[in-house]
Formats: C-alpha cells, sequence, structure tokens
C-alpha cells in the first residue's frame, strides 16, 4: 500500500520523504489555508520534494471553469492529480483531464455508487472520507470492502486512496481490505513508527552495550 501525507506543510513533507516511505502528498484548500501560503507557491514546492503523485484541488463548482483550474494546476508539474469533487461537474470534469492524460483525484466519496461512477468516468484516484462516516455513526472501512469489491468485479484501474483517516488503525484496515493508498495526517504517519515495547527494548540494548564499553566505530 502506498502513502500519502495529507498536509501543505512542505517541513513536515521533507521529514517524512527523507525516510524513503513517502509515495506522494494530498492537499486541499482548508490545508493551503492553513499553511498561510499561495497555492501555487506551495504546490510548486511539494512538486519538487516527492516524485509521487502530488493532489491539488480546484475549488470552482461548474465543468466549465473546473476544467479550467484543473488545466491549469496540471500545468505545475508532471506529478499532479488534479483534484475534483464528486458531483456530475466533478465527473465531467474528471473525464475530460483524463482524457487528456491528466491524473485526477476525485475526492468527497461518502458512498460506492460514488465510487463506481469515479471509475467510470476514468479516475485515477477515488478518496473515500472514512473518518467523516464514522463521525455520523456509519462503517467507514465498510464503504472501503464494498470499493474494493467492486472495483475486482470489473478490472477498475481507478486506486482506492482511503482519506480522512484518524487513528494508526484505519491504515492497518485499509491494508488488511487492499486499498491502494492511504492518506495520511504527518502525526498519524509519525505514530505508525511508534511502539512501547520497541522502545523499552531498545533502552535494554542500549543500556547493556554501554556496560561493555565496546565502540563500533
Amino acid at each position: 500500500m502506498k502513502f500519502f501525507v495529507d498536509t501543505a506543510d512542505t517541513k513536515e513533507i521533507i521529514e517524512l520523504a527523507d525516510t524513503g516511505l513517502l509515495d506522494g502528498v494530498t492537499t486541499n484548500p482548508s490545508l493551503i489555508k492553513k499553511s498561510g501560503r499561495k497555492i501555487f507557491e506551495v504546490i510548486e514546492e511539494i512538486c519538487g520534494i516527492v516524485d509521487g503523485p502530488v493532489s491539488a484541488e480546484t475549488v470552482a463548482t461548474d465543468h466549465a471553469t473546473m476544467l479550467k483550474e484543473g488545466k491549469k494546476l496540471a500545468k505545475i508539474s508532471n506529478n499532479i492529480a488534479v483534484k475534483v469533487p464528486l458531483t456530475v461537474d466533478g465527473l465531467k470534469t474528471c473525464k475530460a483531464l483524463t482524457g487528456d492524460g491528466i491524473m485526477v483525484n476525485v475526492t468527497l466519496c461518502f458512498s460506492a455508487n460514488q465510487a463506481l461512477l469515479a471509475a467510470k468516468a476514468g479516475a485515477t484516484f477515488i478518496s473515500p472520507f472514512v473518518g467523516r462516516l464514522d463521525d455520523i455513526s456509519e462503517d467507514g472501512m465498510g464503504l472501503i470492502e464494498d470499493i474494493r469489491l467492486i472495483y475486482d468485479n470489473y478490472g477498475f484501474k481507478t486506486e482506492i486512496l482511503v482519506a480522512s483517516i484518524r487513528t494508526p488503525l484505519h491504515v492497518l484496515e485499509a491494508a488488511r481490505i487492499g486499498a491502494d493508498v492511504a492518506t495520511i495526517p504527518a502525526s498519524i504517519m509519525r505514530q505508525l513508527f511508534k511502539h512501547p515495547l520497541t522502545d523499552k527494548g531498545l533502552k535494554a540494548f542500549l543500556d547493556d552495550w554501554e556496560k561493555t564499553g565496546e565502540s563500533i566505530l
């Protein structure tokens, strides 16, 4: 499963990219606003940090304007995935952009039927929001299972990008189901490295090594 980080903070992206485990980045207008920077400035910088897909979101709601925005965003870099909402106009835009060879991430997916439509529109990625479904007492990971089954039934190439991840357990469940990508907040991604027994074991090893008085170098 590929790991994308869900942020527009370039310092966080650099830190995680240095691990060699980061496959891409997702952004949205809220994350851009939080960064306090201009959209084209920050997106261009991110594209220079990672080689994988970088999602940049359109903000128009009508097809014609959304298409113009998408084409402009795609010119930033070859690894841009234009992000469009799961609406009629968004899927029309998706069809047009993917027809031109541009990656498209269809976002704000909350049902398997929506995911089916996105795949038929040629989406590169579909972004189901599991955390937001959990928030309203619906089964977010159940939706991922349904999408995986439907896509496998028909051989759709659209990649399932699990979004709105709130806990490391969401990441584990997404991997178990067979999702293609998890887009993870930086704070959650750091938690994936952590386990108290790892810390305890490392301390014991280092304490014992110090007692030997030896050096490897």
